[in-house]
């Protein structure tokens, strides 16, 4: 069965549309006006072997937050509704990615509760036309919509892009790790509890 989810949100500020296939090869098609944001999602896609699918629209005449925002949300409903019960997943994942002299450190669970611990430190105000200060709010609403724990810590790095980009390749690496499949629990729920709600 493939595991697909999908979610929109039309507000007086943006029109974002997002579908996820977490059993998937990395394509990606991907327009939301930001290139840096692009650029992240396609980093998630590639590196999580997810088939993500971002239309957005927003007032980029502001700034970046509305779009970033309502992205991250509905990033977050559509990995939840594709992942379903989640029955039979690994439910954890991390990693430790490099990209040249940065290095992130990601963590997940899959735990039906949505909180985030983010301390990934930018020191430019931009990084192309997204405000660096939305790497991290991105992240924030991203685990709290898809009701799973985060924490993400930059380990080391210089160059904000470098950075940014380690950070998204291990959350892809990570959430690859606990959507996949654990044949022994074969449809069992990995929770003591017997839900993950």
């Amino acid at each position: 069965m493939t595991r697909t989810g999908q979610h929109s949100r039309q507000t007086q500020e943006t029109d974002v549309a997002v579908a996820i296939t977490l059993d998937g090869t990395g394509q990606a098609e991907i327009a939301t006006g930001i290139g840096m944001l692009d650029h992240m999602l396609r980093q998630l896609s590639t590196h999580g072997l997810f088939d993500l699918d971002v239309r957005a629209g927003g007032d980029l005449e502001v700034d970046s937050h509305h779009t970033v925002e309502d992205v991250a949300i509905c990033l977050g409903r559509a990995l939840d509704a594709a992942l379903g019960d989640k029955a039979g997943i690994n439910r954890m994942g991390w990693a430790i990615v490099p990209l040249d002299e940065a290095l992130a450190l990601v963590s997940v669970d899959l735990s039906g509760r949505g909180a985030a611990a983010v301390d990934v430190p930018l020191s430019g105000y931009k990084l192309g036309a997204l405000q660096s200060e939305m790497i991290a709010h991105f992240l924030d609403t991203f685990a709290v919509q898809g009701h799973f724990t985060l924490h993400a810590r930059l380990l080391a790095g210089a160059n904000d892009h470098h950075k940014a980009e380690a950070v998204f390749k291990a959350l892809a690496r990570a959430l690859a790790q606990a959507v996949q499949p654990d044949p022994r629990r074969q449809q069992s729920v990995p929770s003591s509890k017997g839900s993950l709600e």
